[in-house]
């Protein structure tokens, strides 16, 4: 593996990364926070979750520019990978393709 393939899988993992945990904490946010907080006036989910959710998201799209500038993906990928930040559950469907990606250049490069 070259120093490009073992560069752009490095950018791709963190990527991974962060999709999942941007994923998870806007699960929590949006699946126990909230609920609680309207529903049983309980504030502290929110007043935790939501700034952790945020650096989680801040850490997401900072990778995912990353990976853009690199020349990793397509615009038409980048555009699906920011828009899944958005939606509960989808960031973990991002990941799984991520983690195609990887996989489809550790076998490009292995066969060259």
């Amino acid at each position: 593996m070259n120093n490009d393939t073992k560069s752009n899988v490095s950018l791709l993992d963190q990527l991974q990364l962060a999709s999942v945990i941007e994923a998870s904490t806007l699960a929590v946010l949006v699946c126990v926070a909230v609920p609680l907080k309207h529903l049983w006036d309980w504030p502290i989910g929110v007043r935790v979750i939501g700034p952790l959710h945020g650096l989680a998201f801040i850490f997401y799209c900072w990778t995912l520019l990353q990976t853009a500038g690199a020349g990793i993906w397509q615009q038409r990928q980048i555009t699906w990978l920011a828009a899944s930040a958005f939606v509960p559950f989808a960031g973990f469907v991002a990941s799984r393709r991520i983690r195609q990606h990887i996989e489809a250049l550790r076998e490009e490069s292995s066969t060259r």
